[in-house]
């Protein structure tokens, strides 16, 4: 096998392996709760027929969020749907794509708001990050969660609905039970229907000026056919403004975003 076919290689699901997939210790109650499901033995038996059929799956590491951020080091929560379904673009983060890979167009628009956040009154916009892993959130905190934790090549939303999403509702569930304070950033429908979850477990304020144990945020997902469409434009939401001030209240560090 030439460098190329080795590398590509190197950027997809080897097999159904769970065990083998790395996670922070703390989150190990949770997923040894999901695995040993019936619904864990369905999704593996779907997941391992796509492999035998010889499907492309991405990513190589589905716990990678898990993994680079302890349940115990959670402060921020952003939710997205699935993985990047292009070769070489998922690394097992919500929005983040691989280091050297084209930034795709939503996490453009994130990188877009987040410069207008950081400096509103300048004249001229400031050059987006050529580098789009966002591996540097995930080690402060920030949880990039995919509520479906794999996808196949050139297909959104293939796995959808065939089991991860029970897991990504438990694991939204042990962060609102571990205390907090944790900011949840939910942009589009999609992730705001997690939004219920978190309400339903109390403790939580939409909006950012009363104290609370937790804080919502909603916004359009950020992606060009919605970003700046009512009824919640994502390009100005001032989300991530928003988060630190909240953080700050409750006497935490902010994100150095």
């Amino acid at each position: 096998m030439n460098s190329e076919k080795r590398e590509l290689a190197g950027d997809r699901l080897a097999g159904w392996q769970p065990a083998q997939w790395p996670a922070a210790s703390d989150w190990q109650p949770t997923l040894a709760r999901f695995f040993g499901s019936e619904t864990a033995q369905r999704l593996g038996r779907f997941m391992a027929g796509r492999l035998a059929a010889g499907a492309i799956i991405y990513p190589p590491q589905p716990l990678r969020a898990l993994d680079l951020t302890p349940l115990a080091d959670v402060r921020v929560v952003i939710l997205g749907q699935d993985p990047y379904h292009g070769p070489g673009q998922a690394e097992g983060l919500a929005f983040s794509v691989a280091p050297g890979l084209k930034l795709p167009p939503s996490l453009r628009n994130i990188f877009k708001e987040l410069a207008r956040e950081q400096d509103p009154h300048a004249p001229i916009a400031r050059p987006l990050p050529a580098n789009g892993s966002l591996v540097r959130w995930a080690q402060q905190g920030v949880l990039l969660l995919n509520t479906c934790l794999t996808v196949e090549d050139g297909l959104p939303a293939s796995h959808a609905n065939q089991g991860w999403e029970v897991l990504t509702d438990g694991l939204v569930k042990a962060v609102i039970g571990n205390g907090g304070p944790v900011a949840f950033l939910l942009w589009g429908a999609h992730a705001q229907r997690m939004g219920e979850v978190v309400r339903q477990q109390g403790g939580v304020i939409d909006g950012a000026d009363a104290p609370a144990r937790h804080l919502v945020l909603c916004a359009n997902h950020p992606s060009p056919l919605s970003a700046l469409r009512p009824p919640q434009p994502f390009l100005g939401c001032g989300h991530f403004s928003l988060v630190n001030a909240f953080l700050q209240r409750h006497g935490c560090k902010p994100i150095a975003w």
